[in-house]
């Protein structure tokens, strides 16, 4: 019997993947290197080790990789963390990628390159390595540094824009011109798909898994997720996406359910064979000749990769205003390229519109940064104070200034707040109501003239189908009160805002009304049969307005449970009815002072103590000696029953005080509010203006031109420009000042 070639492959990939990472693990190196010269081990262009001979089929083994590898980015990227990044790391990735790809394409185009070699080259540099530069921070223990949340949010923002990259280049390379109006509808019709699949997602998939939670054994979750998976790459596929794409999103969708660190789990071993799979495809089409004949190519990437991220991520960071420190330390850590530079190169081969090349100039840029990433994050305090010695006082202070000026209370009037939940609201609704309209017309009707009825009957069921579908998003759309408290601010001020806040109401309903003759226009020849039909719904929905009210309020609780289900459940990892929680030992408590074996916790009440947080220290499986004072925090193990009676013991409940009722329950921040003429507190003093007594805040540091004073007196008096640092909760703070 004969050994098919593709087995005979893959036995061989995997050993030289085997071999090299195990030598690679042991000099502490990346593993994807590891992988890369395997491939360039067992590919066509080395004669003293055994080659592969199907390249075909592992090309295919390759693109199963990328769809696996891009699902397990999708499970740790999360649209939640997106919203959560804001503004700094935004424009910090933005100003990034946007420079790096003008440089990439510059460089092509001064050797003489194509213009999409060179575009391709671009986008190829401007992608960091999220695997990288967090393994980085691993091994170099610096993940709870200042610096680090903001190179994490750029990472999630470039891992958005480099999906948005292979859409364009995509579109690109078909059209094979800069066409504007192309380009323009493949954003748009990006966004439209991204929105409708992720309120899909988020509506249907947690449900689903909720649902069948009781038959899910990791054998049937794995399989569950994996076909998720695939589903949403055929769907990708049929829309004109790429198959990276469809894997990205469906990842981003479970990474928002309870079951995510499960799957994320599952999945893991699947993603890390394709993976091994994918680079080791990567390294096979790497050409040693190729990588002499392009080393001057190769050099210029590498020189680009390092100092231009160093340069253009610090340009954007101070741009977004953070300290020149931060700003500098996240350039240093983000002067490198990995596993999306790879994608995007395997995007131009597939696509037959790049060079051969440019993979292996990809490649060897992304073997050399990946070596030196680790030692410019060290290097990146010492490059800070060199700077600091070098550049002019002059523009060190004129950063400072511009940093601090970005950080106080941004107070959104209510005129943002209305416009920007109206934009909100009809972006939503208006990409489920076009979807039901595009379903209704290409899909269900042709059904139903094809199985069912005649083709009059199947236009009238699919009519009203359709609109039963709409109605609760129509009435959304265009009836749905948003935003009320800043609506009735806005409608008593009756001399300015009355007039734009009738016409934003006569457009809503305007919309909705176009949307549902869009409807009619659609099935119906004539426009008489149109009107009709349209006075028709718009009455029913005018009479049915209550129950459609009702039936969106059950469809809007059912998303945000869902959407919100990971943050708010419990811990799910301990047998029978025992699980985690977490007490606080009350000053007042009679355990202050005791030891662990004094108090027999476990023996009296089976409640065992996992660890115990003292401040920045933590106890892990605290010893018998351990002794609890005020304020240590408690993990315990035990059930319901059992933590009560702890708990009674442990936190003891005084009687609140008033000031201790309304004290706010939110996490205390250092904020910065600005004073101008307006603000509720100019001309009064601190005593007077009785902000410690509104706001439960404490005034710490003031700011008067050049002059700072810290803790400040209470007769002090706030004048215009004052800038007052304030330890307290955000919103009432906003509330009194």
């Amino acid at each position: 019997m004969h050994l098919p070639d593709l087995i005979a492959d893959l036995g061989l990939i995997l050993a030289a993947a085997g071999i090299t990472t195990l030598i690679f693990k042991k000099i502490k190196q990346p593993l994807v290197l590891g992988y890369i010269i395997a491939g360039l081990l067992v590919g066509s262009h080395l004669d003293f080790f055994p080659s592969v001979t199907d390249t075909k089929s592992i090309n295919i083994w390759g693109e199963i990789g990328v769809i696996f590898l891009l699902f397990s980015l999708g499970l740790e990227f999360s649209f939640k963390k997106l919203v959560k990044v804001g503004g700094s790391a935004s424009i910090t990735a933005i100003v990034k990628v946007l420079f790096i790809i003008l440089a990439g394409y510059l460089m092509g185009k001064a050797m003489g390159w194509k213009d999409m070699d060179s575009l391709f080259f671009g986008g190829i540099l401007s992608i960091s390595s999220t695997m990288i530069a967090i393994k980085a921070f691993e091994e170099l223990g610096l993940k709870h540094k200042k610096f680090a949340g903001l190179v994490f949010g750029v990472l999630i923002v470039e891992d958005l824009l480099a999906i948005l990259l292979l859409v364009l280049f995509s579109t690109l390379a078909v059209s094979q011109q800069s066409a504007g109006t192309e380009m323009v509808m493949s954003i748009l019709k990006l966004a439209f798909f991204l929105v409708l699949w992720f309120l899909a997602g988020i509506f249907l998939i947690p449900s689903f898994l909720k649902a069948t939670k009781k038959l899910m054994n990791d054998e049937t979750m794995l399989v569950v997720s994996l076909a998720l998976c695939l589903i949403m790459v055929l769907l990708a596929d049929k829309v004109g996406f790429s198959p990276a794409l469809g894997a990205f999103i469906m990842g981003s969708i479970l990474a928002e359910t309870t079951q995510a660190e499960r799957i994320e789990h599952l999945t893991k071993s699947v993603k890390d064979l394709f993976a091994a799979v994918f680079f080791v495809s990567v390294g096979m089409l790497i050409e040693p000749a190729m990588l002499v004949k392009y080393a001057g190519p190769i050099i210029l990437a590498t020189l680009v990769i390092i100092f231009g991220k160093i340069l253009f991520t610090i340009l954007g960071a101070l741009l977004s205003g953070q300290p020149l420190k931060t700003a500098v330390q996240s350039g240093m850590s983000l002067a490198q390229i990995g596993e999306f530079s790879f994608i995007i190169a395997s995007l131009g081969l597939t696509l037959k519109v790049t060079s051969d090349f440019l993979y292996p100039i990809a490649v060897a840029a992304a073997a050399i940064t990946t070596f030196t990433s680790p030692y410019l994050i060290k290097l990146a305090e010492p490059f800070y104070n060199f700077l600091k010695r070098v550049l002019p006082q002059k523009w060190l202070n004129g950063i400072e200034r511009y940093s601090s000026s970005t950080e106080g209370i941004t107070t959104l009037s209510d005129w943002k707040v209305l416009l920007r939940s109206y934009i909100f609201n009809t972006i939503i609704h208006s990409v489920i109501i076009i979807a039901i309209i595009f379903l209704a017309y290409r899909y269900v009707q042709p059904f139903i003239v094809k199985n069912i009825a005649n083709s009059l009957t199947s236009i009238i069921i699919s009519v009203i189908a359709s609109f039963i579908l709409m109605a609760p998003f129509l009435w959304a759309l265009s009836i749905r009160r948003i935003q009320r408290t800043a609506y009735s601010h806005l409608w008593l001020n009756k001399k300015y805002t009355r007039g734009p806040l009738v016409a934003i109401e006569i457009f809503r309903i305007a919309l909705g009304i176009f949307f549902v003759g869009f409807l009619m226009y659609e099935f119906f020849d004539t426009w008489v049969a149109t009107g009709i039909a349209l006075g028709l719904i718009v009455f029913g929905m005018i009479i049915f307005s209550r129950k459609l009210q009702s039936f969106y309020d059950k469809l809007e609780r059912r998303f945000m449970l869902n959407l919100n289900a990971r943050e708010n459940q419990k811990p799910d990892i301990l047998p029978w009815d025992t699980h985690l929680t977490e007490l606080t030992v009350s000053p007042e408590s009679e355990v202050v002072g005791k030891t662990l074996t004094d108090l027999m916790i476990r023996e009296k009440y089976g409640v065992n103590i996992a660890m115990i947080e003292r401040g920045r220290n933590s106890i892990p499986t605290p010893g018998r000696d351990e002794r609890l004072y005020p304020n240590d925090k408690l993990l315990l193990i035990g059930a319901d029953d059992q933590l009560a009676m702890v708990k009674a013991i442990l936190e003891v409940d005084l009687p609140e005080t008033e000031s201790e009722k309304s004290f706010p329950d939110k996490e205390m921040t250092l904020q910065k509010v600005v004073v101008n003429l307006e603000s509720p507190v100019y001309g009064l003093s601190i005593r007077n203006a009785g902000i410690r007594e509104k706001a439960q805040a404490l005034i710490v540091g003031i700011e008067r031109g050049a002059e700072r004073i810290l803790n400040p007196s209470s007769d002090f008096v706030f004048d215009n420009g004052d800038v007052i640092w304030i330890v307290g909760n955000n919103k009432k703070i906003k509330e009194v000042i």
